[in-house]
């Protein structure tokens, strides 16, 4: 790599970085901040979700926004907003004001994910970018799993407060980066702003996710809960309905028509759905039941991290050789059944006997899933539109979070006792194999292409056959590349 790319793939990977270990470190955080702050399971499940509404519902239009302004532009605003409102979490002198700051937080992580991967799209060509983009995928997977520990030694050294006050320090050494690329600001003419669809997402995604929140305190009867309820999901079918009509939508549909997008990203939703309310129910159980300290709370994990630093890139490589079909169906399988292994936890919660073999099962089908489904996602659509793709596909990812924990306590009730933590266990288990199953129905392995063996071409590493959908909405067909 050139001077220039290298500061390219550090500034891109510390920016997403950022946003990716928010989402997660704040889990083992939610039992200090409720006995600071109070609140209870409620305000835990706002906590996490007011931050999910804004960056997986605006994540979409950032790339629109980079575009017209320029990603420079856009990447440098959200690492300023980032810094101002993880300052304000830090300070939050309530419940209600550390929620709406975190939707801020929210807004200004939105801005960092599509203006940084559009960085490296811009940058690199050929094998190198796939190079880097899995470079980006690693690193943005790694702060999902290091968050919880890092989070419990800030919580149990000084104050669950600092979890957010640290993100201060990577924003000033991108920022630092940044003039040091000292790149254009390049922007994009006659690229439209779809503000309509992105009001129509934020409502469609908010609205809903109150309702099951707080339907445990008002009752679905409630015109409070079904209101907003009926309101959302009209808002949501408009949402839908606009991006198959307006002239450049956010989230182009003829996308879903490639076979393995389309499964690929059921099998995402099902997957992280799961990895958020697993890790969810268990960081809280293991601290407010079992009587775990924050940092063993977080280091429960530690075998999922150091299996996926370890087998993820050699699952990688064999998908990359046999397709990701038998990786997808085996992993996520092998994770569901490391999470009903974890019934045998009781009230003492022995790490030894009754956490880790689940634990390390469950690390196992991770490391197993991750890289596979990346490739099938992205690999069975043209390079050109890899940004789309995982934007997409971040974004689906990061709703499927926001809707597990908004049904949280429809799951194990108004508290995390040791019947509710074995039903989200349960549930958990049955989201990951179903997911397993979906991939073993519908994601088709790339044929031994006798035509691409004789141009001396490989075929692509996610299986399935190569799309191109153009984007002038969303009732575009695939058209195959030549």
């Amino acid at each position: 790599m050139t001077r220039s790319q290298r500061l390219v793939l550090a500034i891109a990977v510390l920016a997403s970085f950022v946003a990716f270990l928010d989402g997660s470190v704040i889990t083992v955080a939610l039992p200090a901040i409720t006995a600071e702050l109070g609140g209870g399971l409620s305000l835990q499940q706002w906590v996490v979700d007011a931050y999910l509404i804004t960056l997986g519902s605006l994540m979409l239009l950032a790339g629109s926004l980079s575009d017209v302004f320029g990603r420079i532009l856009v990447l440098r605003l959200g690492l300023i907003g980032f810094g101002i409102t993880s300052v304000m979490c830090a300070l939050a002198p309530t419940g209600e004001f550390l929620i709406v700051a975190r939707a801020l937080q929210g807004v200004s992580g939105a801005l960092l994910v599509p203006s940084s991967l559009a960085l490296i799209l811009a940058t690199f060509r050929g094998p190198a970018q796939g190079k880097a983009i899995g470079l980006w995928t690693a690193w943005t997977s790694a702060a999902f799993l290091v968050g919880p520990v890092l989070g419990g030694l800030f919580i149990d050294l000084a104050s669950w407060r600092l979890v957010f006050a640290i993100n201060v320090l990577p924003i000033l050494v991108t920022l630092w980066l940044l003039a040091l690329l000292g790149a254009r600001n390049e922007r994009i003419a006659g690229v439209p702003i779809d503000y309509l669809g992105a009001v129509l997402g934020v409502v469609g995604l908010g609205l809903p996710v109150f309702a099951l929140i707080e339907q445990a305190n008002y009752g679905l009867a409630s015109p409070i809960i079904w209101a907003p309820l009926a309101i959302g999901v009209l808002a949501f079918a408009g949402f839908i309905q606009r991006q198959r009509v307006a002239p450049s939508p956010m989230m182009p549909l003829g996308l879903f028509r490639v076979r393995n997008f389309a499964v690929g990203n059921i099998a995402t939703v099902l997957i992280y759905g799961a990895l958020s309310l697993g890790t969810f129910v268990l960081a809280v159980f293991l601290q407010e039941t079992a009587g775990y300290s924050a940092t063993l709370a977080g280091a429960a994990l530690l075998p999922v991290i150091v299996l996926n630093i370890a087998l993820s890139p050699l699952f990688g490589s064999l998908a990359g050789r046999f397709g990701p079909r038998l990786f997808m169906t085996i992993g996520p399988i092998l994770g569901g059944v490391g999470f009903l292994l974890m019934l045998r936890i009781d009230a003492s919660a022995d790490y030894l006997t009754a956490v880790l073999p689940g634990i390390a099962v469950f690390g196992l089908g991770l490391s197993i899933t991750v890289a596979p489904l990346t490739a099938a996602v992205l690999g069975s659509i043209s390079s050109r539109q890899a940004g789309i793709g995982s934007a997409v596909n971040n974004a689906l990812s990061r709703i499927a979070g926001l809707v597990a924990i908004a049904l949280l306590g429809v799951i194990v009730g108004s508290e995390l006792d040791l019947d509710g933590f074995h039903r989200g266990l349960v549930v958990t288990a049955v989201l990951l194999i179903i997911g397993g199953v979906v991939s073993a129905i519908g994601i088709r392995n790339a044929p031994a292409a006798d035509g691409a063996a004789a141009s001396g071409e490989q075929a692509r590493p996610g299986g399935g056959e190569q799309t191109d959908v153009h984007q002038r909405g969303g009732d575009d067909k695939p058209e195959e590349q030549a």
